[in-house]
């Protein structure tokens, strides 16, 4: 009999992203917003849920909306609504969300990613819509051994935070694609200046729906929603289990129901929540106490008129202008705030790889030592310009400009003071180098100038650093080869 064949299976993915907006005040109430404030301290009857209490569109938040919107090259809605999506929760005090249906503020958009497709070609996301919502509370469950025995405290201070969430398309096929895609959107909407984008304090979040299905299949398979993703790693890690589940669910048999899950991720391993909801499961009807509006086109206009930059077309210009590598630019790029930075430093010296060999390389290093961003960083354009005139005009060498950049981007002084605090500085006495010069040629001449006078080039390397040693660093290696060679060749 004939071996059946392994059926190969592929995944489908799409990613639900919510983005809290960073306004002034709640998304339908004037209270105001602040991480880590004394718990249902900025509450009011509106995001209480109080009985009479009438709620009023956030201007700011509807505009910050159409940003992400045209950033993400969506039609812009002419009319909106919003409406009322029922369900309970403890940290829900209305009964209720206020968010948007059938009508949403933005719809149609794609999201280019740097990676390609299977033919080859670009990878483009759709963006299914981009609409705007409140926030729920926060639910705080205490351990069952410590203070509170298990009880689930309630902190209203989010409850009303204005969200967008931006539903993408099902067109990622792999965790990793999935990785990529959170990344890149984080990337676009860095430059907007509409969130401050931190997972750690919830105001980036994603919920990942996954399925499989028979590679060359059209229809979908029977989905999955995994929440509680912190991270995204966590979200590729999730991903990865989710589709090892459903594969080994179905080649053994087994059947599949669409069901919420959270992720464990110190099991690394999802747990059911409920099932899947379905959108009547939420009865939405019309917010009665919001009035439908128009969105003038005169004002989509001006808000495009004000978009920055995005991503996409800098790294063209850095690739124009500065020929940098398409690496580079892309590193660069990534972060708003360090292509700013670099911009500033290349206007003080028109050197443009060269400033992006020391932004690439000891900035980010820098960075990742400290597990910081280039604003908490004590070093300006200015500061790391005159570091590397200091390095170009032999005052200081690879060496110790790295030991003085790393002292500098602590203490906030310029690179030349700070050179001269360390005696790094490089003071030209050519008769102290000729001197250690000539004593380390005398106490090597049986092995290390042998080797090189017998055309080993790697002794020059060692007679180099036993120069570097005796003058502590303060000497230009590339000179002082050549002084040693001639040395040795009698020139």
């Amino acid at each position: 009999m004939p071996t059946a064949t392994k059926t190969e299976y592929e995944p489908v993915i799409g990613l639900e992203v919510h983005v809290q907006l960073k306004t002034a005040s709640k998304m339908f109430c004037g209270c105001g917003l602040q991480f880590g404030a004394p718990a249902n301290s900025l509450t009011c009857p509106v995001c209480l849920g109080l009985p009479g209490a009438l709620p009023m569109v956030n201007r700011q938040a509807v505009e910050y909306g159409i940003r992400i919107g045209l950033a993400l090259n969506c039609q812009i809605a002419h009319r909106i609504k919003f409406d009322r999506k029922n369900y309970f929760y403890p940290d829900l005090p209305k009964g209720y969300q206020i968010s948007q249906y059938d009508e949403p503020l933005c719809f149609d958009g794609v999201l280019q990613m740097p990676i390609h497709d299977q033919n080859g070609n670009p990878k483009v996301c759709t963006i299914t819509r981009a609409h705007l919502e409140e926030d729920a509370g926060k639910s705080i469950h205490m351990d069952a051994g410590g203070p509170g025995g298990g009880s689930t405290l309630v902190d209203l201070n989010r409850a009303g935070t204005p969200l967008i969430e931006i539903v993408g398309g099902p067109d990622l096929r792999s965790p990793e694609e999935a990785y990529v895609y959170l990344n890149t959107l984080k990337r676009n909407l860095s430059y907007l200046g509409v969130s401050d984008l931190s997972m750690e304090k919830g105001s980036l979040r994603c919920d990942a729906n996954v399925s499989i299905r028979p590679r060359g299949q059209e229809k979908f398979g029977v989905r999955s929603e995994i929440k509680n993703l912190n991270s995204f790693r966590m979200v590729r890690a999730a991903l990865e289990h989710e589709i090892r589940r459903h594969t080994e669910v179905l080649e053994s048999g087994g059947g599949l129901r669409q069901e919420t899950l959270l992720w464990d991720d110190e099991k690394q391993e999802t747990r059911a929540m409920r099932s899947k909801e379905e959108a009547t499961d939420y009865r939405f009807f019309p917010e009665p106490d919001l009035a439908t509006f128009d969105v003038p086109r005169e004002w989509v206009e001006e808000v495009r008129s004000s978009l920055p930059e995005m991503p996409e077309k800098r790294q063209l210009r850095f690739l124009d202008d500065y020929k940098l590598s398409q690496q580079d630019a892309v590193y660069i790029v990534g972060d708003k705030a360090l292509a700013d930075f670099y911009e500033r430093s290349v206007a003080l010296m028109d050197d443009p790889k060269k400033v992006a060999a020391w932004v690439v390389g000891e900035v980010t290093r820098e960075l990742n030592d400290r597990n910081a961003e280039i604003a908490d960083l004590k070093l300006t354009p200015a500061a790391l310009v005159e570091l590397i005139k200091l390095l170009d005009s032999g005052k200081l060498n690879n060496i110790t400009a790295k030991e003085v950049f790393h002292v500098m981007v602590g203490n906030g002084e310029g690179a030349l003071a700070t050179a001269k605090k360390l005696n790094k500085l490089i003071e030209q006495n050519d008769s102290a180098v000729d001197a250690i010069v000539n004593e380390v040629i005398a106490e090597f001449a049986d092995k290390a100038v042998a080797d090189f006078k017998a055309g080993e080039e790697k002794a020059l390397g060692f007679l180099i650093g036993q120069c570097m040693r005796k003058l502590k660093g303060k000497a230009n290696p590339k000179e002082l080869g050549a002084k040693i060679a001639a040395r040795i060749n009698g020139d």
